[in-house]
């Protein structure tokens, strides 16, 4: 029997350094020096791509935080409460951004910066206390939170640059695994249905197109083809025609139209993965129960919005 793979196993495949987690070989990239600015840096670009993915409203500047503090500690309605919150929790952010960004400006003027520091500390706190309201944050599809994308400019700010970077590569990893696991859902589904004959090679191809996507810096020079290869592939899965047998069967027709409705879900969940490159399990379980449910019932049942505790 071969051996098993240790997890962190660096190898050469095909001409590319990658990395092995969780059962997949993914794309490693040389990590940066760790500096104040290497983690200045790496913590605007976690703060933007948190607000990027997160719902409307929340990147309120850092100057506001005692105001949307207020805000969020006044109110008693629960929905307005929980919005506020995610607010708040967004001028914690770009306060500990702005925080850090001028500690790092004082030490390219020679002003040395200890971790004791005061400023450095603050800036510790604001990035906890919005990791704690975290649950109050949903995914800008109103599906779920992603708290993994919420705490992650915390812990880089908390280890070293390495250990950060190397962490991503499992949170790829899981990400490609609900990647696959929602292309096996739609082809199990699909794959025994007459009218959706040739869908299952356009699933895979757009799975595989989504994984490379969620391994590939926006920095790397083949982010172009990436990302073009990625769209179409998705253009074509959401394209896809049923045929249909009998035009004069309501049932069939039923069928297809809700059918082409699960596979425009399916495809815009494994966008909403990949451009996260973190996964979504509550999502995912809920997309494979509909794709359980449609393949009994012929229709797409409606999945209650969740929303946090």
């Amino acid at each position: 029997m071969d051996e098993p793979i240790a997890p962190g196993t660096l190898r050469v495949i095909d001409g590319k350094l990658r990395v092995y987690q969780d059962g997949y070989w993914i794309k490693h990239y040389t990590v940066p020096e760790d500096t104040l600015d290497a983690k200045k840096r790496l913590i605007e670009a976690l703060t933007r791509r948190l607000f990027n993915h997160t719902e409307h409203g929340l990147n309120v500047p850092g100057r506001r935080m005692e105001e949307a503090k207020h805000a969020y500690e006044k109110e008693t309605d629960p929905g307005r409460k929980r919005v506020k919150g995610a607010m708040y929790a967004g001028t914690l952010f770009n306060r500990a951004t702005d925080i850090f960004t001028h500690l790092v400006d004082l030490q390219a003027m020679g002003v040395t910066i200890q971790t004791s520091n005061d400023l450095m500390r603050e800036c510790g706190r604001c990035l906890q206390e919005a990791l704690a309201l975290c649950r109050m944050v949903q995914h800008r599809s109103g599906e779920e939170g992603i708290d993994e994308l919420w705490g992650e400019p915390f812990r880089a700010f908390s280890i070293p640059v390495e250990a950060f970077y190397e962490s991503r590569y499992l949170k790829m990893a899981q990400a490609m695994r609900d990647i696959d696991n929602i292309a096996d859902a739609m082809c199990n589904t699909f794959a025994p249905l007459a009218m959706f004959e040739g869908l299952v090679p356009i699933i895979r191809e757009f799975a595989e197109s989504a994984r490379i996507k969620v391994e590939t810096l926006r920095t790397d020079p083949e982010i172009f083809d990436v990302w073009a290869n990625m769209v179409t592939a998705g253009e074509r899965l959401a394209s896809f025609q049923p045929i249909i047998a009998n035009p004069n069967s309501d049932s069939e027709k039923r069928r297809a139209s809700f059918g082409t409705q699960l596979i425009c879900n399916g495809r815009d969940l494994i966008f909403y993965i990949t451009r996260a490159r973190v996964a979504m399990p509550k999502s995912s379980e809920d997309f494979i129960e509909r794709c359980k449910h449609y393949a009994i019932t012929g229709v797409v049942a409606v999945m209650p919005v969740r929303l946090p505790a």
